[in-house]
């Protein structure tokens, strides 16, 4: 039972694993940068979902729509202002500015916020359901659904609008999508606002049943980054597939290992997958 138990929380976990690392997925797929600054990017709409509930009462879920459009805003400037300048730098170069931008944001919150832990009491919505001796944590579910939606709801995005399009058509063939008239700075910002406003969503879901903090973000980039090499670069199906194995693989780890060991199982099958499949899971671009 306790297994059972275990590889339930490990799903519901790994969905948002999964909507993180999707927004790590495009912005890869469309820009090639690897954007270590995601994990600031959920740290804010943690916080932003904190202070609406705080000062204003808004549940976290509705604050949703509030994290996304101000991570949307704050991805979409840092791409424009900082990134754009970047985009033909070397990999390494790309990498350092987006570790420097992570840095920035957690230096800026932890000056505005202090490092202290804050947590939001949402009363009734906190109770745990019951089927038989399973317990199912509402907020954890509830978390799950919307990133399972919201996942749904960019692959439609993607495949049947003019934007998603142009985003597809980028992330295959920039200079092809350049020459057919789509303005592929603009889809950069576009891609990045979307990717960030992820994170602030993933952020935003979190906020019932984990800690806010300055540096949260940290306890869930390199996840994020985990996942996205086991489902392959680039994949959103292997994206959200590779979120749900690492959320039940850390689940069962902390069943089986003591302590912070329970990480072991999780960094054993990403490295057991990538010795037989070294292009991930999926290894391609799922458009």
């Amino acid at each position: 039972m306790l297994i059972i138990q275990s590889m339930i929380d490990g799903i519901l976990m790994g969905g948002i694993y999964g909507l993180v690392a999707i927004g790590l997925t495009l912005i890869f797929g469309v820009m090639k940068v690897i954007n270590f600054a995601q994990g600031a990017f959920l740290m804010l709409g943690m916080y932003v979902s904190y202070w609406a509930f705080t000062l204003m009462g808004i549940n976290p879920y509705l604050s949703i729509f509030l994290s996304a459009a101000v991570l949307f805003v704050v991805g979409a400037f840092v791409q424009k202002t900082v990134l754009s300048r970047m985009m033909d730098a070397p990999e390494h170069n790309q990498l350092l500015v987006t570790l420097g931008i992570m840095l920035i944001i957690e230096n800026l919150a932890l000056i505005m916020w202090s490092p202290n832990f804050r947590s939001v009491e949402l009363g009734g919505i906190t109770q745990t359901l019951r089927i038989g001796e399973i317990g199912i944590n509402t907020p954890k579910l509830i978390a799950f659904g919307f990133a399972i939606g919201l996942t749904v709801l960019l692959f439609w995005f993607l495949r049947n609008t003019l934007t998603g399009k142009a985003i597809r058509a980028t992330s295959i063939d920039r200079q092809g999508a350049s020459l057919v008239g789509i303005n592929t700075s603009r889809i950069n910002y576009i891609a990045f606002g979307i990717g960030a406003a992820l994170a602030g969503v993933a952020g935003s879901l979190i906020t019932p049943f984990f800690y806010t903090s300055p540096d949260v973000g940290a306890t869930f980039i390199l996840k994020g980054f985990v996942v996205v090499v086991l489902g392959g670069l680039g994949n959103f199906i292997g994206a959200l597939v590779g979120g749900l194995i690492i959320g039940v693989s850390e689940a069962l780890g902390g069943v089986f290992l003591p302590g912070s060991l329970k990480e072991l199982m999780t960094y054993l099958i990403f490295i057991l997958v990538l010795l037989v499949k070294p292009n991930g899971l999926f290894g391609g671009k799922s458009s």
